[in-house]
């Protein structure tokens, strides 16, 4: 393998949490309460019990306190509404995280639209998500916030290119491309009622699939030196770990690309620790400079 075509996000996101960490341990110097995250989960899903334990790692890692609440997928809506409220009112909790997929018989829009914006860690609430579109960055989705922080240190020119992004969610997609708007990229947002597909992944310079399918992305639909990153959390037809992108398949003919592990995943965690120590922050009516 060609490590100079990597792009280590597992690396990046390490730079990321040394950092926190000294702003924390700053923090108990001053004898104050740590920042404090909860994590709301319903039901057992087995992919959001893997996340759940990397972000209470990635937390106790850097020092800040992580909340597990579970319970059961037969939960009330209301009943989560409150627990959501009670938490927006604790003044000891900085952050809070209610972990996607719900059951169907909430709705998800309803229970994120619930948590007070000055404690959406995942920066999904409506405010958040229209200041992104606006320009104002206090506090970004951690995935987006992650590609883009990965783009940056690897030094990888975002004005004037063709950025074409397979997967318009509310999570990945749309903010991602209202970053990459604001940073003077040309954008392309295709989805699963485009029609012709490679015609547009053909064309870009960076191409960027959230897409949520095993080894989608082939070396036919990507030009020579493209600029790969890889959204995608899956498992192949051997239950081994891999993304949209046909790994093996794209490597001779990329410039760069991201690995599944190792990519998107670490750094999408690193940006949860940075928006939990910005939330702190504004519970605390302090300020720390990150960098």
């Amino acid at each position: 393998m060609d490590k100079t075509k990597i792009i280590n996000g597992k690396m990046v996101s390490e730079l990321i949490k040394v950092k926190i960490t000294k702003q924390i341990l700053k923090i108990k110097a001053k004898k104050q309460r740590v920042p404090a995250l909860t994590i709301i989960q319903i039901g057992n899903n087995k992919a959001s019990t893997t996340y759940i334990k990397n972000k209470k790692i990635a937390c106790e890692k850097v020092g800040v306190t992580c909340n597990v609440l579970n319970y059961p997928d037969s939960i009330a809506e209301s009943a989560l509404i409150k627990i959501i409220n009670d938490l927006n009112n604790n003044s000891n909790i900085d952050a809070i995280l209610v972990q996607l997929p719900l059951p169907r018989h909430i709705n998800s829009e309803k229970i994120i639209n619930t948590i007070t914006t000055k404690k959406d860690v995942d920066g999904f609430t409506p405010e958040i998500l229209g200041n992104l579109m606006l320009g104002h960055y206090n506090l970004l989705p951690g995935t987006p916030k992650g590609i883009i922080a990965l783009l940056k240190h690897y030094q990888i020119q975002l004005a004037g290119q063709h950025v074409v992004i397979i997967g318009r969610s509310n999570i990945v997609g749309k903010p991602l491309a209202n970053l990459l708007i604001n940073a003077s990229a040309t954008v392309t947002v295709c989805h699963s009622q485009t029609k012709n597909l490679s015609v547009f992944t053909k064309q870009a310079d960076i191409l960027i699939s959230a897409v949520g399918k095993a080894k989608f992305v082939t070396a036919e639909m990507i030009k020579e030196n493209a600029i790969v990153v890889d959204v995608g959390i899956n498992r192949d037809e051997n239950n081994n770990l891999c993304g949209d992108v046909d790994f093996n398949n794209v490597l001779s003919k990329v410039k760069m690309i991201t690995p599944v592990p190792g990519g998107v995943g670490p750094i999408t965690i690193a940006a949860l620790l940075e928006n939990i120590l910005y939330l702190y922050q504004l519970n605390q009516e302090t300020c720390f400079v990150l960098w």
